[in-house]
C-alpha cells in the first residue's frame, strides 16, 4: 500500500484490498508520508508553529481544533484569517468570511490562549475593492480596513513578522496559502512565507495542493524538509485522525 493520497478513504482497493491480500505491508512513501506527520504530531521539535492558510474555517476546523491543542503557535491566513479577525472584533468589510464560525474561531482562540499558546493575527493587511486582476492593492493597518473593501493578503509589516516567527522555529507545518497569491498584487506575503519556510532551519513539511503550487511559483521547493503528495488524507491526518488504510496495516501487522 503506497497510495497516502487515498489512505483516508475505506475504498475496495486501497483498505479493502489490504484485509484480503495474503501479504500486506505500507510502501515506501506511505512509510515516509507517516513519519514526517509523526514528526510533527507526535515528537515534533519546539517550538511546533502550524500555518494554515486557505478559503474557509468550515473546510479546516477540525484541523484548526486539534492543531490549537498541540502547538506553540498558530499563523491563520487567507479567507479563514478573515473569520478569526472578525471574531477579534475588527472590521473585514466585504472580505470572504463565514459569520457561522466566528464563534468557534473566538473559541479556538480563547482555549490556546488558556493553555499559553498562540493564535497569530495580521497587524497589516493588503485590500482591494474587488477579487480582480485588475483591483488594485493597498496597504492597510489591519484596524483601518474600510466596509467596501476585502482583505486579500497579509502585509509587509505581517509577513517580516511571520518570517522572523518561522526562523525561529523548531518544525512548522504549512498548509494553504495566506492571500490569493493567484493575483500577484496579492500574493507577496504568500511569497514570504514560501521563502521563510524554505529558508528555516526548522524541520518543514508542507502539504495541500495551494501550498505546493505556492512553492513552485516562487521557486521555494528544495528548501522544504517534506511535502506531501496529498491533500485531504494530509488534513485528516493533522485532524488525529487514523486513516482507514493505515488502521488496515496496523490490523495486519497484529495478525
Amino acid at each position: 500500500m503506497d497510495a497516502f493520497a487515498t489512505a483516508h478513504r475505506a475504498q475496495a482497493s486501497t483498505e479493502g484490498a489490504l484485509r484480503f491480500a495474503p501479504t500486506a505491508c505500507a510502501g515506501p512513501l506511505l512509510a515516509a508520508e507517516l513519519e514526517a506527520v509523526g514528526n510533527i504530531m507526535d515528537n515534533p521539535k519546539h517550538p511546533l508553529l502550524a500555518i494554515i492558510g486557505g478559503s474557509k474555517v468550515s473546510t479546516k476546523l477540525l484541523v484548526l481544533d486539534s492543531l490549537s491543542k498541540r502547538v506553540d503557535k498558530l499563523i491563520v491566513g487567507g479567507g479563514i484569517a478573515n473569520t478569526f479577525l472578525k471574531a477579534a472584533g475588527f472590521e473585514i468589510g466585504k472580505s470572504l468570511c463565514e459569520d457561522d464560525l466566528v464563534a468557534d474561531a473566538r473559541r479556538i482562540m480563547d482555549e490556546a490562549a488558556a493553555r499559553g499558546a498562540a493564535i497569530l493575527l495580521p497587524d497589516d493587511v493588503v485590500v482591494g475593492p474587488a477579487f480582480e486582476a485588475s483591483a488594485p492593492a493597498t496597504v492597510r493597518d489591519v484596524k483601518d480596513v474600510r466596509s467596501d473593501e476585502m482583505i486579500l493578503d497579509i502585509g509587509p509589516k505581517t509577513a517580516a513578522r511571520y518570517a522572523e516567527i518561522i526562523a525561529q522555529s523548531g518544525t512548522v507545518v504549512w498548509n494553504g496559502p495566506v492571500g490569493a497569491f493567484e493575483l500577484d498584487q496579492f500574493g507577496k506575503g504568500t511569497e514570504a512565507v514560501a521563502k521563510a519556510v524554505a529558508a528555516s532551519p526548522a524541520y518543514t513539511v508542507t502539504g495541500g495542493g495551494d501550498s505546493i503550487a505556492a512553492l513552485e511559483k516562487y521557486k521555494c521547493v528544495e528548501g522544504v524538509s517534506y511535502i506531501s503528495t496529498a491533500g485531504g488524507a494530509f488534513l485528516e491526518i493533522l485532524e488525529g485522525k487514523l486513516l482507514p488504510a493505515v488502521a488496515a496495516l496496523q490490523d495486519r501487522a497484529k495478525a
